[in-house]
């Protein structure tokens, strides 16, 4: 996820960071070192030693701080953000579970009535165009029970 700009907002107390074609909003209150009114923020820009995807701004004092683009979308709660962390999270419990399992991946691939090249794209952590069913089915053959939780948001 490329940072197009990013720019700092000393009224508001937040960067303003633009990518994916939407500004997202990261409080100051949320950086290390913090700016501040005292400190404030004298520069800032996308940092192309962070693969353009992440910022790093200078304080007046000379501190540097910096902030990845993951953090702005979590922050924000990005729901395609959200959606590749479930993602994520249910390929590398497959993977442990693929690893635990006796079943081979020929036989693994036959039961999801796919290739074992598909097999190992849904195994891929990186692999983000894989659908949340393939995995719910990949991990129902892998005999686990899946339970998705969904909880208020806690103050």
């Amino acid at each position: 996820m490329k940072i197009t700009s990013v720019t700092a907002n000393g009224r508001r107390r937040a960067f303003e960071v633009e990518m994916r074609g939407q500004v997202f909003g990261f409080p100051y209150a949320k950086c290390e070192p913090r700016p501040s009114g005292s400190d404030p923020v004298v520069e800032v820009f996308v940092d192309p030693e962070l693969g353009n995807e992440g910022f790093t701004f200078t304080l007046r004092s000379g501190a540097e701080g910096s902030v990845h683009g993951d953090q702005v979308l979590d922050f924000n709660k990005d729901p395609s953000y959200v959606r590749d962390m479930l993602v994520y999270r249910l390929t590398l419990a497959a993977q442990e579970r693929v690893a635990e399992s006796p079943l081979s991946k020929r036989e693994l691939s036959r039961r999801l009535g796919t290739s074992p090249a598909q097999l190992y794209r849904l195994l891929d952590q990186t692999n983000y165009a894989k659908s949340v069913d393939q995995l719910l089915r990949l991990l129902t053959i892998l005999d686990c029970e899946v339970d998705l939780v969904i909880h208020a948001k806690s103050a």
